[in-house]
């Protein structure tokens, strides 16, 4: 999302220091283990030798809905072995009680990005170098990681291309905390689109914040350059101009069906899937059409994008935060005002969507407000009108198709991974309980107790 609002850039060399130090405070001795090197450096966050047993007051059962009380979970290495009210000790196993709390699986940020802060959102890749952001995304992924977010989606470096690509590969590498990562370098857009460089003096040759094709050979010349630079999926910008006018929401697409029909194309080809910035129509028929995988924010969709969305089982990212965001930090009243129309309106179109019966998924958009914050999606579209229990749903297993993970996290089962964080009460009942994360493991590893 571009915003224009200016706040005060951290220092990222101090956060940074700051975050080594909180980081070796949290994670236990028995957990920092030091078994292998690659490129000299120790891989500091591995799981342990031993099983380890979780117990807890309640385990939320996602699939079924049902909270199991009490809950336990048996780990070994870095995946789920058992789970139930019930699981074997084996006689070496490390038991946590974690009292009167809700396990249930690690969150998923279906949209973030990691290599933004709150201040001028156009003027980041113009005064900040690649290598200062990507410090700053390191610090992000790690805040993420502490807020109960084992897996996240990063929707475009928003100019620092390819360098998502070597903070997801150390996280992997066990040399830095962060979630697992799906990532697209830069997003895609058109000359003179979203994200552009427009209304700077041409003489100067700003660089925009995404990568520029224009046609379908641009288009799948660009996927392939991410690809080979490391991108695991990709993300294309639909829409830009967005305009509240009248009670009436006018929005300028940037690619036709073919054009996104073609990416889709050249990302299957490649394993993978495309997501769009998209906000309304007719971009969003045309995102639906194409197949793509996800269309976020979302803010108005047809009756007839609907039903494709319904019939291919596309889900709507409605990345609420970031809209509540800009209007509570507008730079004048007038755009307080116009802001916050916006948000109603996306609020009111959200009932209009549920009850259609589309799929939905979670993310924030965070990076534009402050990394670590963003389970406010969650309460948002609980807010908003979903039940508990469908935002929950849409957060971990529609999150975890999202993602491509489908089967492999989002779920407390055998064989998943052992990503799992803990919340105070019931979730059920009062969703706002996931803003108060107390214990988080990702694959096997403990790095919040």
């Amino acid at each position: 999302m571009k915003n224009n609002y200016t706040h005060i850039i951290p220092n990222c060399i101090l956060l940074f220091a700051l975050s080594i130090l909180t980081t070796i405070a949290v994670v236990p001795a028995a957990f920092a283990q030091s078994e292998t090197m690659h490129n000299g450096f120790e891989h500091t966050y591995a799981p342990p030798d031993h099983p380890i047993v979780l117990h807890a007051a309640r385990l939320l059962d996602i699939e079924s809905g049902k909270i199991i009380s009490p809950g336990e979970v048996l780990i070994r290495g870095d995946k789920i072995a058992e789970v139930g009210s019930s699981v074997t000790h084996p006689a070496d196993a490390q038991t946590i009680d974690l009292g009167d709390t809700t396990l249930m699986p690690g969150m998923i940020d279906a949209h973030v990005h990691l290599f933004l802060h709150p201040g001028n959102e156009g003027m980041q890749t113009v005064d900040e170098s690649a290598p200062e952001r990507t410090i700053t995304a390191t610090l992000n992924a790690r805040a993420d990681l502490m807020a109960g977010f084992t897996a996240e989606r990063d929707m475009g470096t928003e100019g620092a291309g390819s360098a998502d690509t070597a903070v997801r590969n150390a996280i992997n590498l066990g040399e830095i905390p962060g979630p697992r990562l799906r990532l697209s370098g830069n997003a895609i857009s058109i000359l003179g689109g979203h994200e552009d460089a427009v209304g700077f003096n041409p003489a100067q040759h700003v660089l925009g914040n995404a990568d520029y094709a224009n046609t379908i050979d641009e288009i799948v010349e660009t996927i392939r350059e991410q690809h080979k630079e490391g991108s695991d999926f990709v993300k294309m910008y639909e829409t830009g101009r967005d305009v509240l006018r009248d009670g009436k929401f006018i929005s300028q697409y940037q690619y036709t069906e073919a054009q996104l029909a073609a990416g889709v194309q050249e990302a299957a080809r490649l394993g993978t899937k495309v997501g769009v910035h998209c906000n309304g129509e007719p971009g969003a028929l045309y995102a639906a059409q194409a197949g793509v995988e996800s269309i976020d924010h979302a803010t108005y969709l047809s009756d007839e994008t609907m039903r494709i969305m319904r019939e291919k089982d596309i889900p709507a990212v409605p990345t609420f935060t970031v809209f509540e965001y800009f209007a509570d930090h507008a730079p004048s009243p007038a755009a307080a005002a116009s802001e916050h129309a916006v948000l109603d309106f996306k609020a009111q179109q959200f009932k209009r969507q549920i009850a259609a019966g589309i799929p939905f998924a979670v993310g924030s958009d965070v990076g534009p407000f402050m990394h670590g914050t963003q389970t406010r999606e969650l309460v948002l579209m609980a807010q908003y009108g979903m039940k508990p229990l469908a935002v929950l749903q849409a957060d971990m297993l529609e999150g975890a198709k999202v993602l491509m993970w489908q089967g492999q996290i989002g779920d407390l089962k055998p064989g998943y991974f052992a990503d799992i964080v803990a919340v105070p009460g019931n979730p059920l009942e009062d969703i706002s309980v996931v803003t108060r994360v107390s214990f988080v493991m990702k694959g096997g590893v403990i790095y919040k107790q």
